[in-house]
């Protein structure tokens, strides 16, 4: 757990649950976000920018974020259910910790006194609303860290419709393929969670070499997961399509056979060749709405 999350934590004044953030601060920490937001603070992409950033890749979402200076927003090394569904979304963060008895007791008391339920992954997903992707961190922990099984999984693909990203383990695999969910796990484990408790809703999480913050756009293809913050979206997203164009134009040239490597990628060196893909580009441009 990040210093920044044992502190907000400490000194956050008792609401629902003393480990979410309240709006208040979810405002100061995503101070950034150009966009909408949820009633609690979150912020809300919008489901057009979500939409646009489908047909994008790991390299396109995660090179323009490093040119913007966020070096730790890609994660791998995922067991992914269903590779050929791109995942996105907005996160919903949820932070467990291997169980202390004094301090889980606090936060079962706590819940009970908000009317929350008794299981502990339960309170997370009851939260969750369409284009809501619920972002984990069991510390990647995969006996007894199982964050849902089939009905749970089932449950949240509902309410969503986005997916999950589970840095733990999942049970009843038999159960949660047929839903064609996209999902990036650790492993899977017949056991049912256990031996952790819920430290965490809507505060920073550390996922892998990623941490996430409530309202990240969450990206992942084949390869990977990308967290994306919410000022950052509109800037991925467009120098994204740009360079979709330019692999288009590239590919057909070399397609061609009449042009080298070298010749053509990643900028024609030839002046007459140049201006014939400036010109391509700015009207692919303006035909599909890019600035």
């Amino acid at each position: 757990m990040s210093t920044l999350a044992i502190l907000i934590l400490i000194a956050a004044p008792l609401a629902a649950q003393t480990t979410t953030f309240n709006k208040e601060q979810l405002l100061k920490y995503t101070r950034l976000n150009p966009f909408g937001r949820f009633d609690d603070g979150r912020p809300k992409v919008p489901d057009q920018w979500l939409k646009r950033l489908e047909p994008s890749s790991s390299e396109e979402v995660w090179g323009e974020l490093r040119n913007a200076g966020y070096q730790n927003q890609w994660e791998g090394n995922w067991r992914i259910l269903h590779p050929g569904k791109k995942l996105v979304g907005r996160a919903v963060t949820a932070l467990f910790m291997p169980v202390r008895p004094d301090l889980n007791d606090i936060i079962n008391e706590d819940a009970k006194k908000a009317g929350l339920g008794s299981s502990q992954n339960q309170r997370v997903i009851d939260l969750l609303e369409p284009g809501d992707v619920v972002v984990v961190d069991l510390f990647g922990k995969i006996e007894n860290g199982t964050f849902v099984g089939d009905n749970l999984a089932t449950a949240i693909w509902v309410a969503t419709g986005a997916g999950i990203v589970i840095n733990g383990a999942i049970r009843d695999l038999e159960g949660i393929q047929p839903l064609g969910m996209p999902a990036y796990i650790r492993g899977i484990h017949p056991s049912a969670i256990g031996n952790v408790m819920l430290m965490g809703i809507n505060v920073p999480i550390r996922v892998g070499n990623v941490t996430v913050m409530p309202g990240d756009v969450v990206f992942g293809d084949n390869e990977g997961v990308t967290f994306v913050p919410p000022h950052l979206v509109e800037r991925v997203i467009t120098r994204s399509e740009v360079t979709q164009l330019h692999d288009i134009w590239t590919k057909e040239k070399l397609r061609t056979g009449k042009y080298k490597s070298s010749e053509i990628y990643s900028s024609p060196r030839d002046p007459a060749l140049r201006k014939e893909y400036e010109e391509w580009l700015a009207r692919e441009k303006a035909k599909r709405g890019i600035k």
